[in-house]
């Protein structure tokens, strides 16, 4: 994906478009080349934004608490206002904690693959660190297609698990994921919700986004049939007509 990464401050991230603020907020091995086709389709309509998670940078305190603090201190720092919240992964688990503290801020949160309740991490530890072959299966249990999986996205996650920091990083994020269940504090978040699920997510499993549906007051529960943990990559066409007809009924656009 050949974009401008901007920075302010402390700040690094992608943006292009204009009107309403649409933030993606990316997962655990969350590339920029994930949001391809969801940031070229929606930039047309919206002021398409994603912040860099500072995964590996986040010293001691590294959860998800943590990176959802960094999400408010950017949405603090661009003065946007209302702002329309999509996360896959954790970034779906950040984007939660974050609507949970700032509801005034959220328009609309949608949630695809989203940790918060239940996942199947990468596993609690990397014994086949170096095994390219164990990773490479691993990234494909991701999707329903493991075309999806290609070299360049198998290369990427390998090159993060075979840098030990990154690797502590990782697992330190995943274990900080498992704990923090938001199960009862997710019937105060009031704000229209949108569920987007693979059938064949075996990361965030089909019972995982019922769940969710079932103690969000106000959300809306949609399946994507022989589709992973990722849909806005694998799925893209369905994935961004779901996701701009749900945005369409709560914008002003």
């Amino acid at each position: 994906m050949e974009v401008e990464i901007k920075s302010l401050g402390k700040f690094k991230f992608v943006e292009e478009g204009e009107g309403e603020p649409l933030i993606l907020l990316h997962g655990l091995f969350g590339a920029l080349s994930n949001f391809k086709d969801l940031f070229d389709h929606f930039k047309a309509k919206y002021r398409v934004i994603i912040p860099m998670l500072p995964l590996f940078d986040l010293g001691l305190d590294t959860g998800v608490g943590a990176l959802a603090k960094y999400v408010q201190k950017f949405i603090e720092t661009r003065q946007f206002d209302k702002v329309h919240l999509m996360g896959n992964s954790l970034g779906g688990h950040v984007g939660l904690i974050y609507t949970l503290h700032n509801q005034e801020k959220v328009k609309t949160l949608t949630l695809t693959g989203s940790s918060g309740l239940f996942e199947n991490g990468m596993g609690e530890t990397y014994p086949k660190r170096g095994d390219y072959e164990y990773i490479r299966k691993k990234t494909e249990l991701t999707f329903y297609d493991p075309n999806i999986a290609t070299k360049d996205l198998v290369d990427e996650v390998y090159s993060i698990v075979n840098n030990r920091l990154k690797a502590i990083k990782i697992i330190a994020l995943a274990k900080s994921a498992i704990r923090n269940n938001l199960s009862e504090e997710l019937r105060d978040i009031k704000v229209p919700t949108c569920l987007i699920w693979g059938k064949n997510d075996t990361v965030t499993p089909p019972m995982v986004a019922e769940e969710f549906k079932q103690l969000l007051p106000n959300s809306e529960l949609y399946w994507i049939d022989k589709c992973g943990h990722a849909p806005m990559m694998e799925v893209p066409a369905e994935f961004n007509r779901l996701l701009s007809d749900f945005l369409a009924r709560h914008s002003h656009n």
